[in-house]
């Protein structure tokens, strides 16, 4: 099963071009679902579904043609199906603060939650080979990072804090629980975190495949949003995953005159700096429309702009990995990162990598495991990490 994981600043029109991607793959004959990983949900719109504000018929796969079902997450059904235990108990401490039983629920619903149940919808449908392409319209690049760092955050949490955590609590419950007005959690809220780790396992491993997933950063041909996808090329990089290709959305085309003559020429001189700043990876462009696109026929349009009648989206084009350890060495892409932003340091089996206020636990081979890092340097777009033993 391949990914498609469409990212990048908000506005841009990554989800009118991860639907018109999902159009063309399902045309292709791919079994293909589009799911927006978004809390703002607008993917029901961008196809023009006949559904209200706050409908939940995109909640479960919605066939919207042959071979194509869209799928909007719900964290109200979501936390019914999944997280009842964890929600209850936050729900029952938020109480004892005096909120009332609306107020306390609406706050239950705790950072991470949505995008845990949708990395749980995608592991699904890769074990039971539902589909052949699952197209990811992500929010805004932060939301994104937060998606993709997900089961490495509950893994780490599940190695190093989770069965600590189970067995203090069960040994001073019992007095706990007479001295405090609020419960600790019990057994059942330990085993649904459980479970939901269970349904996630190994998701990390497909997201780092440049074989099942490539990152497609979609922008405009702007400064500030050309800035905002090079920090999201860094940060994706970091993560472990492939970025394939820019999509540059919504630009003027060359017969705009008068008013629009300056805009074009700006356009056209971003467009030459993310050339060379991306370079090896394409550029692709999708103009700017003379209306609003959205609905089925639009949405077409725009994938005969972005994709050749007989161009596969699906296909793997680049499977450069963003970091490769060799013999007493670890390389990490990171294009457009300066030697004064990039910090790291060795952490039990771990080297933590650090540009920005990004931070990155990048997992040591058992044979680097006991080697700390002794130099390191940015060559050519990468990161050199040399490895030696202590001395």
């Amino acid at each position: 099963m391949r990914i498609l994981l469409y990212s990048g600043k908000g506005g841009v029109g990554k989800t009118s071009v991860a639907a018109a991607t999902g159009l063309h793959l399902a045309r292709r004959g791919y079994k293909t679902l589009v799911m927006s990983v978004d809390p703002a949900h607008s993917l029901a719109d961008s196809f023009a579904l006949k559904t209200s504000l706050f409908d939940a018929a995109t909640a479960d796969p919605y066939a919207v043609r042959p071979n194509l079902d869209v799928q909007e997450v719900n964290i109200q059904l979501e936390i019914k199906r999944h997280w009842q235990e964890i929600s209850s108990y936050v729900t029952s401490v938020l109480r004892t603060s005096g909120l009332s039983d609306v107020e306390a629920e609406e706050m239950a619903i705790l950072p991470g939650m949505e995008e845990l149940s949708a990395m749980m919808y995608v592991n699904q449908y890769r074990r039971g080979k539902t589909y052949d392409v699952i197209v990811l319209d992500c929010a805004p690049t932060a939301e994104s990072l937060r998606f993709i760092s997900m089961p490495t955050t509950l893994e780490w949490y599940m190695k190093h804090i989770f069965t600590v955590e189970r067995n203090v609590l069960k040994a001073i419950r019992p007095i706990a629980n007479k001295l405090s007005p609020v419960e600790l959690p019990n057994d059942s809220y330990f085993a649904n975190v459980l479970e939901l780790f269970g349904k996630i396992e190994g998701i990390d491993s497909l997201l780092e495949d440049p074989q099942a997933t490539s990152v497609r950063l979609v922008t405009n041909a702007e400064r500030m949003v050309m800035r905002e996808t090079q920090r999201a090329f860094v940060y994706f990089s970091l993560h472990g995953l492939t970025v394939d290709n820019i999509i540059v959305n919504r630009v003027l085309p060359p017969e705009a005159d008068g008013f629009f003559r300056g805009w074009r020429e700006a356009q056209a001189a971003v467009i030459g700096e993310m050339t060379g700043y991306f370079d090896p990876v394409p550029l692709r462009q999708a103009p700017l429309f003379n209306e609003e696109v959205m609905g089925i026929e639009r949405l077409d349009r725009l994938a005969e702009v972005l994709y050749s009648t007989d161009e596969d989206p699906a296909l793997v084009t680049r499977d450069e990995r963003p970091y490769t350890f060799g013999k007493n060495e670890v390389r990490l892409l990171l294009p457009f990162a300066v030697k004064g932003e990039v910090g790291l340091f060795k952490k039990g089996d771990e080297l933590v990598v650090e540009v920005g206020t990004l931070r990155r636990h990048v997992g040591l081979p058992t044979s680097m495991a006991a080697l700390e890092p002794a130099r390191a340097r940015l060559e050519d777009r990468t990161l050199v990490v040399e490895m030696r033993p202590l001395a």
